[in-house]
């Protein structure tokens, strides 16, 4: 056995591979973006193969800079990007249509559709999801309805269904794994997180045939060994989680009532609740946080669709900056006297809102109004977005804490202008980690604890080190004001409102 871990973090916009040694220091990294592809308004697909390659390439890449060989990795642990859609022909392993990615909204409809029958409390009371189009379930649905002889096909066996874990397992093992695990599952809107399987109910309002999907593992567990001709080796898949779900474990967010906020190319929060399945009374998400050893921990979750994409789209729409690394700086500079928001609901509005036709827009814009100002909008937003969810987490989880600690990762938490407005906004501290890949570091330990390479638990969480921490300096006033003018720009958005 080696004495390297391998992470494949497949992303929304990119993939990554990080090599990490047994003192879990990162030895060597991989990344390489790929097209995202927009047929229409609202719709946004990837396409499976070109997620693959870039796989691939990372991989090949992490090894070559950590100067190994596969042949020296003990383990491989994978996290990806949820609800993302991936069909493929069981016989050629080929995908039937590109994947439809989470942020992709084309069952709106399909979605109002159930809710008007009244079965929006039947897919929540199994699944802790929501009817919106967020989830895998109504996606999966459509590709059977429109791509000619799918449906078919699917109820004969002939075709598997997988989020991203899922596809890149069947690749990496040559076909002979066909399995998940639990965080994805429950992202599917047709995994019962009660009973903890398939639900033959909601397969049938969906119309899905049981047929294609996977098997639901532990997040912790042999998901089967790499195919010699992919990497030269065969190395053991150990370790699985959805991409949110793995930075919780990565945070080391162990105990009942810690809370971690990701910020990537959207944000989303998780609070854990231990062996508590809380239902939500503010629109919040009930999911898997992991399942080890058979045991399940739950969290709360928020979801927000766009954190670094708006800055992304500062960058390549409106191309009033030229790297994101500006604008932290440009904020700074931004006049204080133009109070300007921008609610990023390019593809409609997550928690605790879930308004999925809502659509971007920005308010309080002046003559005077330019690139740094923009940039702290587009910044503060992300803030104010976390606000939210935080406070309605707080609605819901009645744990007699007012003294709640942030801990955050992800590409944003770099940015510290971002992080000590978060601090000011949630008027709370905000602590960013010294391992800021935590999403990585979290599938890296699923898989190297498993295989003897790191610690457990407990000695995992005793590791855990603090890079920095941001401490709120903001008056209340200021605070107040902030908040009401961002509240109000929501309440402008909605297409309710």
């Amino acid at each position: 056995m080696g004495g390297f871990v391998l992470a494949i973090d497949q992303g929304t916009t990119s993939s990554r591979a990080i090599v990490f040694d047994g003192a879990m220091r990162i030895v060597g990294t991989g990344q390489k973006e790929f097209p995202q592809i927009f047929p229409q308004s609202g719709w946004v697909e990837h396409d499976p193969e070109a997620i693959w390659d870039s796989v691939v390439s990372s991989i090949h890449d992490a090894l070559a800079r950590a100067r190994i060989t596969a042949g020296d990795l003990a383990a491989i642990g994978i996290t990806n990007q949820r609800e993302t859609v991936v069909v493929w022909d069981k016989d050629t392993g080929k995908p039937i249509h590109n994947a439809i990615v989470w942020q992709d909204r084309r069952t709106s409809a399909f979605c109002e559709t159930l809710k008007r029958d009244g079965l929006e409390a039947t897919f929540t009371t199994k699944t802790g999801l929501l009817l919106d189009p967020y989830f895998s379930g109504t996606k999966l649905s459509w590709l059977l309805d429109h791509v000619e002889g799918a449906r078919a096909r699917a109820e004969q066996g002939g075709l598997c269904f997988g989020t991203v874990d899922t596809y890149l397992i069947w690749r990496l093992t040559g076909g002979k794994s066909f399995v998940t695990d639990a965080t994805n599952a429950s992202r599917t809107l047709i995994f019962n997180i009660v009973e903890h399987g398939w639900d033959e109910e909601l397969l049938a309002l969906l119309s899905i045939p049981a047929a294609m999907l996977p098997e639901v593992k532990d997040c912790a567990a042999d998901f089967g060994v790499t195919d010699k001709a992919v990497f030269g080796a065969a190395v053991p898949i150990l370790g699985v989680a959805g991409d949110q779900q793995a930075a919780t474990i990565g945070q080391a967010c162990f105990a009942p009532g810690m809370v971690k906020s990701t910020y990537g190319t959207g944000c989303f929060a998780l609070l854990n609740t231990g062996a508590d399945r809380v239902v939500s009374k503010s629109r919040l998400l009930t999911t898997i946080a992991y399942r080890m050893d058979g045991k399940t921990t739950y969290a709360l979750e928020g979801s927000i669709f766009i954190a670094g994409a708006a800055v992304q789209w500062l960058r390549d729409g409106l191309k009033v900056i030229g790297d994101a690394a500006e604008t932290g700086r440009l904020a700074a500079e931004a006049d204080p006297g133009q109070p300007v928001y921008l609610v990023p609901a390019f593809t409609g509005l997550g928690a605790p809102w879930w308004d999925p036709d809502a659509r971007g827009a920005l308010f309080g814009l002046t003559r005077n109004t330019g690139p740094a100002e923009l940039a702290r909008a587009a910044l503060e937003a992300v803030c104010y977005q976390t606000r939210d969810l935080l406070d309605a987490m707080h609605k819901d989880w009645q744990n007699g804490e007012d003294d709640m600690v942030l801990r955050v990762d992800g590409g944003m938490a770099a940015s510290d202008w971002t992080m000590q407005r978060l601090a000011d906004l949630l008027d709370a501290p905000v602590d960013r980690p010294s391992v800021i890949e935590t999403t990585a570091l979290g599938a890296a330990f699923l898989a190297a604890s498993r295989v003897g390479l790191w610690p457990g638990m407990d000695a995992f969480a005793r590791a855990w080190a603090r890079d920095h921490r941001f401490e709120p300096v903001m008056d209340a006033e200021t605070r107040t004001e902030k908040l009401r003018g961002w509240r109000d720009a929501v309440r402008r958005t909605l297409t309710a409102g």
